[in-house]
């Protein structure tokens, strides 16, 4: 696991991986992801005959390069990605060619090009722009910048901001991923999961320290996601960044079927447990129940 972007300040105003195209694994919106292929679930059951493993793999390539390998030789990416050397290179070159990529003959890496395919979500899917204006009136409720995220495979994935009509303001930015374990919103979506869903969940993910708050016991992760099961809502403190703390609900539908979680990150010498029960968690608690007949 790898922490590909964390809390920024925002100075704007108002394991190796494994093609497996075998079969299909189909899930509701809000449950959690086979560690399989590019951990990514497929939601439509496809012949194989329509398959296309070729698409498959050039993702899985694009997908292999992070924070911890921006830069790569080929045997390198071969080896993660767990292809022949030959065809690593074929889709390395391919990559290129078409501007997804770069080369000075040795290592690869990724060009801007590459963010055309992440924004098509952003700017198209039905949740960021169902959730905008209500995120954007608790904002400016409280003063604080607020988030909607989705778990993605074992990492949490932030999807749309309102920030805090201030000059600086803490956050994640739509687009940015952070490890499950260490924000609210990865304890408060299993949270709405059966406990073996839950603990199959728990058991695949990779507990990295992050700092000397992080929880790294998956019996007391595992724990975690029973008290906020129980309780409707989860607090993080100083566990991705010492200073910021972090709140979190989830978002459920009529059916019980979770989309994601609406939170915050604050200062911790701004809030005390007792202030983020009593000013934050009533008004995360209303926009969840306002967006739930609109959830589907």
């Amino acid at each position: 696991m790898h922490r590909t972007m964390g809390p920024a300040p925002d100075t704007s105003t108002p394991g190796d991986l494994e093609y497996t195209p075998d079969e299909p694994f189909r899930c509701r919106v809000g449950e959690p992801r086979p560690m399989t292929g590019a951990d990514e679930p497929s939601r439509v059951q496809v012949p194989k005959g329509d398959l296309l493993e070729g698409l498959g793999k050039t993702l899985l390539i694009i997908e292999a390069f992070d924070e911890d390998h921006p830069r790569v030789t080929v045997s390198a990416l071969a080896k993660r990605c767990g292809l022949s050397r030959t065809t690593a290179r074929r889709y390395l070159m391919s990559l290129c060619h078409y501007g997804y990529a770069d080369t000075d003959g040795k290592l690869f890496w990724l060009l801007p090009r590459v963010l055309r395919l992440g924004h098509g979500y952003l700017t198209t899917a039905r949740l960021p722009r169902l959730v905008q204006p209500f995120i954007q009136r608790m904002s400016g409720l409280c003063g604080e910048t607020v988030n909607v995220s989705v778990l993605d495979g074992h990492e949490v994935l932030y999807v749309a901001r309102s920030h805090a009509p201030r000059v600086v303001s803490i956050g994640f930015h739509p687009g940015a991923r952070a490890p499950a374990h260490a924000v609210g919103p990865g304890v408060v979506i299993p949270s709405t999961w059966d406990d073996d869903t839950a603990d199959r969940w728990v058991a695949s993910h990779e507990f990295v320290r992050f700092s000397s708050h992080t929880v790294t016991d998956p019996t007391r992760f595992r724990e975690a996601i029973r008290t906020a099961r129980h309780s409707g809502y989860w607090i993080v403190e100083q566990q991705l960044d010492v200073g910021l703390c972090g709140i979190a609900v989830p978002l459920v539908d009529r059916k019980g079927v979770c989309h994601g979680a609406v939170g915050m990150t604050v200062q911790a010498s701004a809030y005390s447990t007792e202030a983020m029960h009593g000013r934050l968690l009533p008004l995360l608690r209303e926009t969840a129940k306002d967006l739930r007949p609109l959830l589907s």
